[in-house]
């Protein structure tokens, strides 16, 4: 793939070139991993899983046929 050159902005904004963004699926309000490795900048997509997350919160992986009352009711109780 050849390389696109991007101007840093105020505030050291950069904006991701659309052939780029649509190739990696970013869509805003994405998160990315940035890095610096062998003096140049990396930036990885960072796909939100939300059974992950479930699993960091209860301790334990989300099975959805035994956790999925009690993520209702939960629900049901914060938004009350």
């Amino acid at each position: 793939m050849e390389s696109d050159v991007v101007r840093v902005g105020k505030k050291f904004t950069l904006v991701i070139p659309k052939k780029v963004r649509e190739m990696l699926g970013i869509k805003e309000g994405d998160l990315l991993s940035v890095k610096v490795k062998e003096g140049k900048i990396i930036m990885e997509p960072k796909k939100f899983d939300p059974f992950q997350v479930l699993e960091r919160i209860i301790g334990e992986p989300y099975d959805e046929r035994r956790d999925e009352k009690k993520a209702e009711e939960w629900l049901r109780d914060a938004c009350s």
